[in-house]
Parts: structure tokens; C-alpha cells; sequence
């Protein structure tokens, strides 16, 4: 199949530090010295005066992505995801190499981009289209199928300034979403959207790829729409290729499951994709999980396992509850499990140890998000912090100890149910 999107040996150089002048002065003064072939007086590089070396944000990218195909692209910070990106969205060009796009391309890389804040959203539906390449009649006849996508229509006609950031990312979605477009790009815009239209968004883009063979590439640092979304996965590190191919191997080696101690999780940013609320109101942070199983994270179906937190409370915390909530590697939600116990918390370092039955679950990877919260005066939850996922582990089961035939989960689901009794009267 004839890839939609050809990169070959593409690289992206800058230059760190403070680069071009602040007035006319400086600028006619180091176009001169470059003229003389000596060194631009306006080069700058921090207090210290270092050497002015060139930075690489991308190096030797080569990569084919095919239509229909949905391509995740995850990465540290500065791993060059969106530079990666705005190369292919022609924002910027490469120093080296060649990108070849074979269809037209929707892209949404910042909430608001294209945006003018003083005109309506119906206004800026239109303006949107038309940078887009679409025409005053094709976007007539989609304006009521956006509106209705986007779920502001009673806003619609109010200025953008006066819209949330969600409600930016909604219509700013939804024009994106129905433009007949052969590419679609996403830069972790979703994640300022409610969980209900993100799922709505990824099934819409799902839907796009396989039905209408649409191309989409996928930035993100919530794992679980990586894995529920795409069909191919590649790693960014140090704007190079670490990996490419299945998504959760690609997952795994984002997260650092490959290192050399695979029983240590330690949360970073990265775990955390949404969670802008609880940085605003901060009150405890996980900072670590330890499986304490030597074989681990590798278990028996038969086992139960001791995994050590370690956390960190801005405030004293009462009655603090724990919730792992399951999920098999293709993406489907297994179920949640709850301590059984609540624990205080004194201001500071904290250790918890949880113990976790995993006799339900049938052979395979997993990966477990791992949820602090608390209970208010009315009894609803009070998340206190989340790490998505906590820890990723593999089932493996002794069959002939805990059933009597063997359990091919693609037929019969990913959970044992118990056994039946039975009892003669």
C-alpha cells in the first residue's frame, strides 16, 4: 500500500540560547559581522557565555504512515513530538531530509488556533473551513452537523472570547472532524476537553479511519487513548525513533517497564494527562509504586500481590482510600477494585502498602491505573491524585490449580468467574 505520509532523513537544528537582535541597531550591526565573516554580536547563550552549538529537536526521522492507519506518537517533553508535527503540517521546514504528503491535512495543534476572539463561533466555523480549503458551500452544508458535534450550539453565535478552553477545543474539534480532509493531526488537544467528548472525539476519529481510510497521527500523554485509539505506536526520545510498531510495547517503553529494575514505577508528569484541577488544589502527589513479588511485575493468577506506594502530603489527610481500575492490553476496561481500609496521612512522606487479589483475572497484559481519593460530607469522591497507568503487569495461570480447562480469553472475556456450587440434598 502506497504510504499517505513519506519522512525520509528528516532533522530539525536550532540554536540555544537568545538568537537576533532587539532593535534595528543590533540586527544592521550583526548582518555586518556575518557580511566580514565574524561571529553575530547578538548570539547570546545564557549567564554563562557556553559555546553556541546546535540542537537537534529531530535527527535521522524516517517513517511511512498508510491510509487508515491511526498513528500514536508518544515521547518525554522535548522528545520532539510537535516539532515532528509542525514539520508534517508544513508550519515550519526541516534542516535536512524530505516530507511527502500524499492528501490534504486538518490539523489542531494549540486549543484556539484559528480562533478570532471577537467574532461568533458560527463566524469562526467559517473562517476555520476556509483556511482549511474548504468552500462557503461545502461548510453550509456541515455547519448543523458541526454545531450539533460540538454541543455548544446554544452558544454558537456568542463571541469566542467568552468560551472556556473546553468549549474552544469542542468547536474547534468538530470543524476539524468533519472537513474532508485526508490526514488528520492531533496534538494533545483533547486533553482539555470532559472525559464524555473526548470518548465521543476518539470514536469519531476512529470511525474516520477505518471507514473512510482517513490517515490520523495522534500526539498524547494519556496512555489509555493512545491504546484505545491507535493501531501503531512510535516512541520519541532525543528527536529520534526509539520504537515503532505494537502500542503496547511501544506503552511500555514509554513508561520505562523495560528498565533494568522492572518492579519500580516512579510518577512523573507523564502519568498524570489530565489533571489540571487537582495541580490548582494540590494535596498529595504519589511519587512512586514498588511491586515487593521479586518475579514481578510477572504474576500467577493464583497470587496475591504487595505493591508499596510512596506519596507525598501537602496537608494531613483523613481516611484516604485507594482504587485500581483494570484494563487489558487491547484497551478494553476490565473493572475497578477498592481498599477495603482507609488510611490517615500525616503532612509529608508517606508509605502505604496495598494488597491486591488478582485470582479474577485470566492470562495476559495489564495495565492498572492507581486513584487516591477521599469521601466528602455527602459521600461523593474526592480524587486526590491519579497516576495513569500505576503499574502494567503480566498474568500468567497455573491451570489445573484454579479451573479444571484452559481459558481462551478471546472468546470468554479477561475476568474467572467463580465456580458454581453444588451441594446434594
Amino acid at each position: 500500500m502506497e504510504p499517505m505520509i513519506r519522512i525520509r532523513n528528516v532533522s530539525k537544528k536550532y540554536r540555544r540560547g537568545e538568537i537576533g537582535a532587539k532593535t534595528l541597531q543590533n540586527e544592521i550591526k550583526g548582518w555586518w559581522a556575518r557580511r566580514r565573516g565574524r561571529e553575530d554580536p547578538n548570539l547570546k547563550i545564557g549567564e554563562s557565555g557556553a559555546v553556541n552549538e546546535p540542537f537537534y529537536a529531530l535527527e535521522g526521522i524516517d517513517l511511512d504512515v498508510c491510509p487508515g492507519e491511526t498513528l500514536g506518537i508518544i515521547g518525554r517533553n522535548g522528545a520532539g513530538k510537535s516539532t515532528l508535527l509542525k514539520l508534517i503540517c508544513r508550519i515550519t521546514e526541516p534542516t535536512d531530509g524530505v516530507i511527502d504528503l500524499y492528501g490534504t491535512v486538518t490539523s489542531m495543534l494549540e486549543v484556539g488556533t484559528g480562533f478570532h476572539g471577537e467574532m461568533t463561533g458560527r463566524e469562526n466555523v467559517y473562517l476555520n473551513g476556509a483556511i482549511l480549503g474548504m468552500t462557503r458551500a461545502q461548510i453550509d452544508s456541515k455547519m448543523d452537523e458541526i454545531i450539533a458535534f460540538s454541543e455548544i450550539g446554544e452558544f454558537i453565535d456568542t463571541p469566542v472570547k467568552r468560551y472556556s478552553s473546553g468549549m474552544y477545543v469542542k468547536l474547534a474539534f468538530s470543524v476539524a472532524a468533519h472537513l474532508d480532509s485526508d490526514i488528520i493531526i492531533m496534538d494533545e488537544v483533547l486533553a482539555v476537553g470532559d472525559m464524555a467528548f473526548q470518548k465521543k472525539c476518539l470514536e469519531k476519529m476512529r470511525r474516520e479511519a477505518k471507514e473512510e481510510g482517513r490517515t490520523v497521527l495522534y500526539v498524547s500523554h494519556n496512555m489509555n487513548t493512545i491504546r484505545s485509539l491507535c493501531s501503531r505506536c512510535i516512541v520519541l526520545d532525543g528527536g529520534k525513533i526509539l520504537f515503532d510498531g505494537d502500542v503496547d510495547r511501544a506503552i511500555a517503553i514509554y513508561l520505562g517497564i523495560e528498565e533494568s529494575d522492572r518492579r519500580l514505577f516512579r510518577f512523573s508528569e507523564d502519568y498524570r494527562p489530565y489533571d489540571e484541577s487537582l495541580r490548582k488544589n494540590k494535596r498529595l502527589e504519589m511519587e512512586s509504586l514498588f511491586v515487593e513479588n521479586p518475579d514481578g511485575p510477572w504474576f500467577h493468577s493464583t497470587q496475591r500481590e504487595t505493591l508499596t506506594v510512596k506519596m507525598n502530603a501537602f496537608v494531613p489527610l483523613k481516611r484516604v482510600g485507594f482504587r485500581l481500575e483494570y484494563w487489558y492490553q487491547d484497551g478494553q476496561k476490565i473493572g475497578s477494585a477498592l481498599s477495603g481500609d482507609f488510611v490517615d496521612l500525616d503532612e509529608g512522606e508517606n508509605t502505604v502498602q496495598l494488597s491486591v487479589d488478582l485470582s479474577h483475572l485470566t492470562g495476559g497484559q495489564y495495565s492498572a491505573d492507581l486513584i487516591a481519593y477521599q469521601f466528602d460530607g455527602e459521600g461523593t469522591e474526592d480524587i486526590l491524585d491519579g497516576v495513569y497507568p500505576g503499574v502494567v503487569f503480566q498474568i500468567g495461570e497455573e491451570f489445573g490449580v484454579t479451573t479444571h480447562l484452559d481459558w481462551h480469553h478471546q472468546y470468554w472475556g479477561h475476568v474467572h468467574l467463580h465456580d458454581i456450587g453444588v451441594m446434594k440434598k
